[in-house]
């Protein structure tokens, strides 16, 4: 998986994915998982370590985990669109508590990672760190329509926001790689900035507000030899030299046909950087398991040999919709590829 992160075809063909729904585990090891994550921290060791289990069922080297930032904003309910706006004048910037939100993060979440730490296998790791990335964290501080009003309206609170986004996820991942950088093999955050046919918000401001921020982060990753992935869905092919070059990024993963099918983003820059992904999740949800193993199988005999580091997974995430059968049968093409 380092290899393949760092743009050197691996020696074994890793598996990849940004999440495994945990209600899908269950199905696959047939035991319960979830009710384990809501639970006590032995109960959380013991959820971990099944889902580690399933990994290594499946032939996965590592297994995804983070714990999202906007649990301490609002729960991810603006970024959705279904609360208001937090942020919408200087005043409101200057009266947040900025000062207690990774104390209450920890609050929250630190037992996660001290569970995760006790679980991993020997040669196990997890790609992940802090979950959400800047753009998500600031949808939920104030959603998206309500960010166009504030660039118009208040465009000095518009600045200082991504500013003190930034600043709270820098001191997150600081703690993180301070304390965990022992249990990640890959780190990694999501951000989608895109969408079918573009970026969501203009390249010039995602190149000044958010790229910043990212390359702070990305630093402090690479301060401690460790390779960093961004995760972003979209068609953001508008800044990707950018995210490539100025901030540093060793791979990339989240793809979709209908922008683009994955060949197409191994083109164009499998020579610099490591791509992740592949598996369209339509293919995933909609087809048998024969006709998704065909597919992985397909794909590998064009971008299987010679173009740099891949890590095969869905182009998203295994979710709650996407049928058991047709990630053991992705798995399966991967192991066959690999000759197991």
């Amino acid at each position: 998986m380092v290899d393949a992160a760092y743009n050197k075809e691996a020696e074994r063909l890793p598996l990849y994915e940004h999440g495994f729904d945990p209600s899908v585990v269950e199905k696959i090891i047939n035991e319960p998982v979830m009710p384990l994550l809501e639970s006590s921290y032995e109960d959380h060791v013991e959820a971990q370590r099944r889902i580690a289990r399933c990994g290594i069922q499946l032939g996965y080297d590592v297994i995804p985990f983070e714990r999202p930032v906007v649990r301490v904003v609002q729960n991810g309910a603006a970024l959705m669109g279904h609360a208001p706006a937090l942020i919408e004048t200087m005043e409101d910037i200057e009266a947040y508590p900025w000062e207690k939100k990774a104390a209450e993060f920890l609050a929250h979440f630190e037992f996660h990672y001290d569970a995760l730490r006790e679980a991993l296998p020997e040669g196990m790791k997890a790609v992940g760190g802090i979950g959400n990335g800047l753009f998500e964290t600031v949808q939920d501080f104030t959603t998206f329509q309500e960010l166009a009003f504030l660039q118009v309206d208040e465009p000095e609170a518009f600045e200082a926001l991504w500013q003190r986004v930034g600043d709270l996820q820098f001191e997150l991942w600081k703690w993180l790689l301070e304390n965990h950088a022992d249990s990640f093999a890959v780190c990694r955050f999501g951000d989608d900035l895109g969408f079918r046919s573009s970026t969501l918000i203009q390249p010039d401001d995602i190149r000044k507000h958010v790229l910043p921020q990212y390359k702070r982060i990305v630093d402090l990753v690479h301060s401690y030899d460790k390779p960093f992935l961004l995760h972003s869905c979209g068609k953001i092919y508008d800044v990707m030299d950018d995210i490539i070059d100025g901030v540093g990024i060793e791979a990339k993963h989240s793809n979709e046909d209908a922008i683009d099918v994955f060949d197409v983003w191994v083109d164009r820059y499998g020579d610099r950087i490591g791509n992740f992904g592949g598996i369209e999740m339509n293919i995933m949800t909609l087809n048998t398991p024969g006709e998704v193993k065909q597919y992985v199988l397909d794909l590998l005999d064009r971008i299987g040999n010679g173009n740099g580091g891949i890590a095969i997974g869905t182009g998203n995430q295994i979710s709650d919709y996407t049928e058991p059968a047709n990630w053991i049968a992705m798995c399966e093409a991967v192991r066959e590829w690999r000759g197991e």
